[in-house]
C-alpha cells in the first residue's frame, strides 16, 4: 500500500493493514515520508484512530526506524516509564533498587516539558552529572552499575522524533494512539525484558480524568505485550505530589532524605512498581519474594550505594550518597503559611508545577535552560490540619513574591478530604 493509498483510508476510517503502517513508520524515520504526509498521518490517527494490531505495527515501526540495544546478560533487562506528574522522582530511587536485586535497568528519560519535572533534570542537579552519553558509554555504565539514567542518542527511534514534532504543530499530541507508539517506541527500542507503567491521575498528572488514564493504560499494556514485552501498568494517585518537594534539585534532596528515612510515598510507590516489575521478568516467582528484596536491599543500604555509584560513573560526585547536602544548589527558603486554620483538602498540583517553571525551574519551550536551583520543598500533605499562620510550604527563589500563589494552591477546608489510595488500579494483559 502507497503513503497516499494509506492516508486515503485512514481517512476514511477503513481498517489498515498493520504491514502498511509499519512500512509507513520506517519511513518517517528514514525520512521518506514527507512532512506533509506525517501531518496527514496524525491527523488521521487522531480522528480516526487505530486497530490494536495497526498499534502494535506502529510501535514496532517506529521502534526499528533506528538502533535497538541488545544486551549480552544474564540479567534481565527492565524499565520503567510515568505518564508525568509532579514531584515525581521515581526513576531515581527505582533504578538503583531494582539494580541491586539483579535487574539492568537502562533508564532512557526525558527532560521536562509543561508542569511535570523531567527526570533528566533533576539528575543534571547534581553537579557533573551527565546524561547525554554515547551508546557504548551508556552500555558500560549500565552493565557496571546496574542503572544507568540517559537521555535518548540520536539513533534510537527516530521516526518518534519525527512524529512528535508533527503532533506538537498539528494539535494531535493527545491522541491515545499517538502516545502509547510514541512512549513504546524509545522503551521497548532499549532491548527490555519486561517493563512497568506509572500512569498517573488526578490534580498533578498529564491524565487528570481517571477515565483517560484507564484508556491510555490499557492501551500501553496491550500494545507492548504485543510487541512482545511483558508489560503492566499501575494507575496511581497524583492529587498530591509523590515527594513533598517540586523542583530540580530540591527534589533531588527529598530523594536522598528518604532512602535515609525509607518511608513515605516515594518509597511505597517504588515498592509497588518494582514488586510487579520484577515478577513478569520472571527474576522473583512471587510478590512477595520481589517485596521482600527490595525492602532489604533499601534497608541495608545497598539501593543508596547503587545510586551513588551511578551518579559517579555518570560524572558526578565520588562521595555523593554521603555528602549530598554538601553539594546540591538550593534558592535561599521563603515559609509560605496557611491563611487560616483547617484540614489541607486539596493540592493544585498543575498549579504548583506551572508556578516552579515560570520560576526558571522547567520549560515552556524546548530550548529553555533550567534553573535547577529553585522549587518547593515541605509541602504540607493531603488531610493534614494547619492552624493559621502554621507552615504549607518553602517557596525556594530569589524573593518571596510567589509565596501567595503557593498558597492559593492549598484548599484549607473544616473537614477532612476523603482521600485516594496510592493505586487506583492494576491493568494487565
Amino acid at each position: 500500500m502507497t503513503p497516499r493509498a494509506l492516508l486515503s483510508a485512514l481517512r476514511d476510517g477503513h481498517d489498515v493493514p498493520p504491514d502498511a503502517v509499519r512500512a509507513f513508520a520506517l519511513a518517517l524515520g528514514d525520512g521518506s515520508a514527507t512532512d506533509a504526509q506525517a501531518g496527514a498521518f496524525a491527523m488521521a490517527v487522531c480522528h480516526r484512530g487505530l486497530s490494536e494490531p495497526a498499534r502494535v505495527a506502529l510501535t514496532e515501526g517506529m521502534r526499528d526506524s533506528g538502533a535497538v540495544l541488545s544486551w549480552d546478560t544474564d540479567r534481565k533487562v527492565i524499565d520503567k516509564h510515568s505518564t508525568g506528574g509532579v514531584g515525581d522522582a521515581v526513576s531515581l530511587m527505582l533504578a538503583p533498587m531494582l539494580a541491586s536485586v539483579g535487574g539492568l535497568v537502562p533508564m532512557i528519560s526525558g527532560r521536562g516539558l509543561g508542569h511535570t519535572g523531567g527526570t533528566l533534570d533533576k539528575l543534571e542537579a547534581i553537579p557533573g552529572v551527565r546524561t547525554d552519553l554515547s551508546a557504548p558509554t551508556f552500555r558500560l555504565v549500565a552493565e557496571r552499575v546496574g542503572c544507568a539514567i540517559v537521555a535518548p542518542t540520536p539513533d534510537l527511534a527516530p521516526a518518534d522524533r519525527r512524529l512528535y514534532a508533527v503532533r506538537d504543530v498539528t494539535g494531535t499530541v493527545r491522541s491515545i494512539d499517538l502516545i502509547t507508539a510514541s512512549i513504546l517506541a524509545k522503551k521497548l527500542a532499549a532491548g527490555l525484558d519486561a517493563l512497568v507503567l506509572d500512569v498517573k491521575t488526578g490534580a498533578g498528572a498529564v491524565m487528570q480524568d481517571p477515565q483517560d488514564a484507564r484508556r491510555l493504560a490499557q492501551s500501553l499494556v496491550q500494545v507492548a505485550n504485543g510487541a512482545g514485552c511483558p508489560t503492566t501498568a499501575l494507575i496511581t494517585d497524583m492529587d498530591q505530589p509523590v515527594l513533598p518537594a517540586i523542583g530540580n534539585a530540591v527534589e533531588v534532596a527529598a530523594v536522598m532524605q528518604a532512602f535515609a528515612r525509607k518511608s513515605g510515598r516515594l518509597v511505597d510507590l517504588c515498592m509497588e512498581l518494582g514488586t510487579v516489575l520484577l515478577k513478569a521478568a520472571g527474576i522473583f516467582y512471587t510478590e512477595k519474594g520481589a517485596r521482600d528484596a527490595l525492602v532489604g536491599v533499601l534497608n541495608d543500604g545497598t539501593a543508596l550505594q547503587a545510586f551513588g555509584h551511578m551518579v559517579a560513573e555518570q560524572g558526578g560526585p565520588e562521595n555523593f550518597s554521603d555528602r549530598w547536602a554538601d553539594y546540591l544548589d538550593i534558592a535561599p527558603g521563603h515559609t509560605v503559611t496557611a491563611p487560616r486554620s483547617g484540614y489541607v483538602s486539596g493540592i493544585d498540583g498543575t498549579a504548583l508545577g506551572h508556578l516552579v517553571v515560570g520560576l526558571g525551574g522547567g520549560r515552556q519551550r524546548e530550548t529553555d535552560r533550567i534553573d535547577h536551583a529553585v522549587g518547593l520543598s515541605d509541602l504540607v500533605e493531603l488531610g493534614h490540619w494547619v492552624n493559621a499562620g502554621a507552615p504549607l510550604a518553602v517557596l525556594h527563589a530569589p524573593d518571596d513574591a510567589a509565596c501567595d500563589a503557593v498558597a492559593a494552591a492549598f484548599a484549607i477546608t473544616e473537614n477532612p478530604p476523603n482521600q485516594n489510595p496510592l493505586i487506583h488500579e492494576r491493568i494487565v494483559p
